[in-house]
């Protein structure tokens, strides 16, 4: 990685004339005849202008090729630009909390502009090995389904696999709600290629649920440059490592969607001419998500725990987008869209989806067993069902028939109405603690509710709500 130059280096270079050779879309050409400006160097608009370009490699002795980071309307061959001197910075302190940014660091909600204060450059290397935590923690979200078989690490990396459509948004959202009331640190929220409604609803919610002050929002939306989508996430990064590292708290880091980030540098990549690689992707897939990926860690300080949304193209999840973010994180969700279709919400997968932290010495003996357990009784369960559909249930085994009734009380156990979605379910939404969800698996698979309907037990928190509406 090259050196960061120095503040005397920088005033030098600050100011310096270039011209623009080349437009292609968003990758801009410039060339600088007295110096050439070194990569992630910061390029703007001469003359005023609102351009603002970041340099990606360099083309010969005289010229950069530039990714923009703003629309390119205005700006033709022979424009002037100039060096800003550094790289794009962001600003960081307890004064950008209940704000919104765009990836320059320029509020976008209507406020005041931010002036003053440290700003940190958004391109920063990973913290280095002994200097991570290796301490391992679960983090508890108040979701049945996610804590009892996929349970979240403090400091770790969990994504939302799935398709269009089947509630990871929704998902995220919920996860947020449940979190910041328990969460002590800074919570952040960085929108890659996302609508813009999602981004003013997010917004409305979080002022009005009073969380608004301990949160930080990033878009880089889908009407966006692609050079913005692609270093938005950079951006939020550094303002949640100054958090992290200087004022000694956790960051919760959410993130819609990580496969926007993918997109963004695959068009960022055709427009550059690098030769394609599998299905279309740029030939450095897995280095620009490394990149992204390995800055999110714990230090003896603070923790950045993140939890990615991510669309599978298709439900393709050998698509290799979706495998390359499959490397990084220690809990996987599959929202499966076969459940959702069957009104089962949240949608998860619970054959597929796992994590690195469900095992006897971090969850528990008792967890362990039950996710086991339920994981076996569901798998069953689904290997009965083509059976079920040919020859009827009543051709099952006594024990066999035993178990499909659980796992479908199971089944709908596991779905819980959610706070995020109370104004279009009419339902109050519910948080589950880890026990009471433990308590309910444990009931149901023992057989002492047995003779309860299996609709006791569709949209409920705890398992006692069954128990007061329905008597066997």
């Amino acid at each position: 990685m090259a050196q960061p130059l120095t503040q005397e280096a920088r005033e030098q270079q600050s100011g310096r004339p270039g011209t623009v050779q080349a437009i292609r879309g968003g990758v801009v050409d410039i060339r600088f005849r007295d110096h050439l400006p070194p990569v992630r160097q910061k390029i703007v608009a001469g003359e005023g202008g609102g351009v603002v370009l970041e340099v990606v490699n360099h083309v010969n002795d005289d010229t950069v090729r530039c990714v923009a980071l703003t629309p390119t309307r205005g700006l033709h061959r022979g424009a002037p630009m100039l060096d800003s001197g550094g790289p794009v910075t962001v600003p960081v302190g307890d004064h950008v909390l209940g704000r919104i940014f765009n990836v320059l660091g320029e509020p976008i909600d209507g406020g005041e502009p931010i002036e003053g204060g440290e700003r940190w450059s958004i391109h920063r290397p990973p913290v280095p090995l002994h200097q991570r935590s290796t301490i391992s923690e679960i983090l508890e979200t108040g979701v049945k389904a996610l804590d009892l078989l996929a349970p979240l690490q403090r400091g770790g990396k969990a994504g939302l696999f799935g398709g269009a459509g089947v509630g990871k948004t929704v998902l995220l959202m919920e996860l947020i709600n449940n979190m910041l009331e328990r969460h002590s640190g800074v919570s952040m929220f960085v929108g890659i290629g996302e609508r813009s409604r999602e981004a003013e609803e997010l917004y409305r919610e979080l002022r009005e649920a009073g969380v608004l002050g301990q949160t930080v929002l990033y878009f880089g939306q889908m009407n966006e440059a692609p050079g913005a989508r692609q270093r938005v996430g950079h951006a939020a990064l550094s303002v949640a490592e100054y958090f992290r590292d200087e004022r000694k708290t956790d960051v919760l880091l959410l993130i819609d969607n990580i496969f926007r980030f993918v997109q963004a540098g695959q068009e960022v990549s055709g427009l550059l001419g690098h030769v394609p690689s599998r299905v279309g992707y740029q030939p450095t897939l897995d280095t620009e998500l490394a990149e992204l990926e390995e800055r999110i860690c714990s230090t003896t300080s603070g923790a950045i725990t993140s939890i990615q949304a991510v669309y599978v193209p298709a439900d393709d999840f050998t698509d290799p987008a979706a495998v390359a973010t499959f490397s990084h994180l220690s809990a996987t969700i599959v929202l499966s869209r076969k459940r959702a279709s069957e009104g089962l919400y949240p949608a998860m997968d619970p054959l597929q989806s796992n994590s690195s932290m469900l095992t006897p010495r971090m969850a528990g003996k008792r967890h362990y067993r039950l996710a086991q357990d339920v994981r076996s009784t569901l798998a069953h369960y689904e290997e009965l069902k083509d059976i079920i559909a040919m020859l009827g249930i009543d051709e099952l085994s006594q024990a066999d028939r035993r178990m499909v009734y659980r796992a479908r009380r199971l089944e709908r156990f596991l779905t819980q109405p959610f706070f995020s979605t109370e104004q279009f379910t009419g339902q109050q939404g519910r948080l589950v603690s880890l026990d009471e969800t433990l308590e309910g698996c444990e009931r149901i698979l023992s057989g002492e509710l047995d003779g309860y309907p299996e609709s006791a037990f569709y949209m409920i928190g705890a398992i006692d709500e069954a128990l007061e509406e329905q008597e066997p």
